[in-house]
């Protein structure tokens, strides 16, 4: 059983899709990553698999905020506007260097803010920090504590 859990890629644009998979790879990050390609897509997945009682949360959602439907601004908000979503940890991998968005993402709580660089090779190296950081060092606490202080939440009235 693969106990990785998977890096959740929200990214309408293709060539970016091509070298963050060509950057993950390249450091060895052996996570399975899950392509989504606009922010309806990606609440449904959410709601679908990372809720509670699903298996597929992830270790880090890399999201684009520029895309068809909803903005990754729109799902950083839904995604940390519902209890047992809000403790995903999102990346904003974007090519907006907007201070508002920048502020913006913060306000909402975004983990990171990556602008992706314009150079192929800088984008390639700024995924791979991104990654090795996010699926390798980083430690999320455990799924079940999650699920059991939304649940406690929910059952007072505060979720």
């Amino acid at each position: 059983m693969n106990t990785l859990k998977p890096i959740l890629l929200i990214e309408d644009s293709s060539k970016d899709v091509e070298l963050t998979l060509a950057a993950l790879e390249d450091c060895h990050v052996a996570n399975q990553v899950i392509v989504l390609r606009d922010g309806n897509e990606a609440m449904q997945y959410l709601r679908k698999h990372a809720g509670i009682g699903g298996d597929c949360f992830p270790a880090v959602i890399l999201l684009d905020i520029k895309m068809p439907k909803l903005s990754g601004i729109e799902v950083l908000r839904a995604i940390k506007a519902e209890p047992q979503l809000k403790d995903l940890p999102v990346v904003m991998l974007t090519s907006s260097c907007e201070s508002s968005d920048i502020a913006q993402c913060y306000q909402l709580g975004a983990n990171a803010y990556v602008v992706k660089p314009v150079e192929c090779a800088q984008f390639f190296e700024a995924v791979k920090d991104v990654g090795r950081f996010w699926a390798v060092v980083n430690q999320l606490p455990e799924r079940k504590k999650i699920e059991e202080d939304s649940r406690a939440a929910s059952a007072s009235g505060r979720g």
